[in-house]
């Protein structure tokens, strides 16, 4: 992926913040227990807080640095990448397709990090792909206490 010019990719990382802000809202409104869709609405928001982030990075006004590495529990590396269709999905499905969103997530983030020579953009998208591993890590929790627990 190829970009020519900081704004083109700030503006690619703000599409892809708003598309998982997307895909955690509409989690939400199909999960029928309420912890779990609560646990998808305050997904949607940290996403939405990642584009609020990012514009504020592209107005100049914003940089992120990144300050701690995240666990892995590496769930999502070890389960099959469960597909659905708009038809009937469970828990587990939607858990599964949030962590493999948030892995896709951190790699994006990652691999912006290594196209850029501008030191304060690559420390922001460090940062970026921190708070989706972090993402990812909690969905692994969450997964293991939610869905684990119950089989």
């Amino acid at each position: 992926m190829k970009f020519d010019s900081v704004d083109a990719v700030l503006d690619f990382a703000i599409s892809k913040e708003e598309d998982a802000a997307d895909f955690y809202t509409q989690m939400a409104a199909r999960m029928s227990k309420p912890n779990i869709k609560d646990i998808f609405e305050r997904f949607a928001l940290e996403e939405k807080s990642h584009k609020a982030k990012l514009e504020q990075v592209k107005a100049g006004n914003l940089l992120l640095t990144s300050k701690q590495k995240i666990l892995d529990l590496k769930i999502v590396d070890v389960m099959v990448d469960n597909r659905f269709d708009d038809g009937d999905f469970d828990v587990q499905d939607a858990m599964l397709a949030a962590m493999n969103s948030e892995k896709a997530s951190f790699k994006l983030y990652t691999d912006l990090a290594n196209s850029t020579d501008d030191a304060g953009l690559k420390e922001t998208f460090l940062a970026l792909a921190q708070e989706e591993a972090k993402h990812k890590l909690q969905f692994e929790i969450d997964y293991d206490d939610h869905v684990f627990q119950e089989n």
